[in-house]
């Protein structure tokens, strides 16, 4: 199959970076952070749109639905490590944030031929995953393109579930096929097709603000703190004192106590030291208020 590239942006060739092969290392290291530079700006300009999908992600957790990232290559591979990082950082079950990738488990570390382009593959992996009208899809692919994630989008829109496209190209067959287009247009990369670059910068700092914003709208952070983070490891148990420390100004010894009582619950241990409660109590304010610390301590009379 022919395919004319040559209306992507994301596949033009960069004027700055015409000669770089002939610049010193640290010249060609500046060409590329100039360009680097350009990726928050194309971002910022899409932040309305990537509000409303935060919160269709909102209403679908509140719902019992999860948020699917679904990509190949690189874009598929930006997506699983979204999604991994979730649960560490902020205590959600490992099924609530879920990234799929062309070519499967495989392709996370070596690229799988051809299966980028098995469109039908797209929605069967939604199928194995029992995906439904209450989840929320966001197709990935700098190029817009992509036949895999175009039939995940066909399948989804047809449940009638939220579908968004992450993509670099304006009016990509992915954009007009999604519900909610995010178009970060960054501009051809430096090394010409390698979207690995500024295309793939773009796609992580968008999944890092919906899932982010997302967590922050579902009580998961307090002020600016990681309240359901997960003490997995002994770096991590110590952020659990630190964080119940900042978050009501007791020293350690109290914060180590009220962690200890409540068996190692971040939001537990703050509406205890901040509420005057025992573990008991605080957990059930939380319980009633969905997770929501403030709420938890607005009804303890606590401010």
């Amino acid at each position: 199959m022919n395919l004319d590239l040559s209306q992507m942006i994301t596949e033009g060739r960069n004027p700055a970076s015409q000669n770089i092969d002939e610049l010193s290392t640290e010249a060609m290291l500046r060409v590329i952070n100039d360009e680097d530079k350009k990726v928050a700006l194309a971002v910022e300009a899409i932040v309305p749109q990537i509000a409303e999908v935060v919160d269709a992600i909102c209403a679908a957790f509140k719902a019992g639905g999860r948020l699917i990232y679904c990509g190949a290559g690189t874009s598929g591979r930006l997506g699983i490590l979204d999604a991994s990082e979730c649960p560490p950082t902020f205590g959600t079950p490992r099924s609530q944030v879920m990234g799929l990738i062309a070519g499967g488990h495989t392709a996370i570390l070596q690229a799988v031929e051809n299966a980028e382009d098995n469109r039908e593959q797209g929605a069967q992996d939604l199928v194995d995953i029992n995906f439904s009208r209450d989840d929320v899809l966001v197709g990935i692919a700098a190029s817009g393109r992509t036949p895999y994630v175009i039939g995940a989008l066909d399948y989804a829109n047809g449940l009638g579930a939220t579908t968004a496209a992450l993509t670099c190209n304006p009016n990509s067959a992915m954009a007009q096929i999604a519900r909610i287009a995010l178009t970060p247009v960054v501009g051809p990369e430096v090394v010409t097709g390698s979207s690995r670059m500024k295309a793939g910068t773009a796609q992580k700092l968008v999944l890092n603000m919906l899932t982010t914003g997302a967590m922050i709208r579902s009580g998961k952070v307090y002020g600016n703190l990681m309240v359901d983070v997960e003490a997995t490891n002994q770096k991590l148990v110590q952020r659990q004192v630190n964080i119940v420390m900042q978050a009501t100004d007791c020293d350690e010894a109290t914060a180590s106590a009220a962690l200890k009582a409540c068996a190692g619950h971040c939001k537990t241990a703050i509406v205890m030291v901040l509420g005057g409660l025992n573990a008991d109590e605080a957990k059930s304010l939380l319980a009633k208020h969905q997770g929501f610390i403030r709420q938890a301590l607005y009804d303890a009379g606590a401010r």
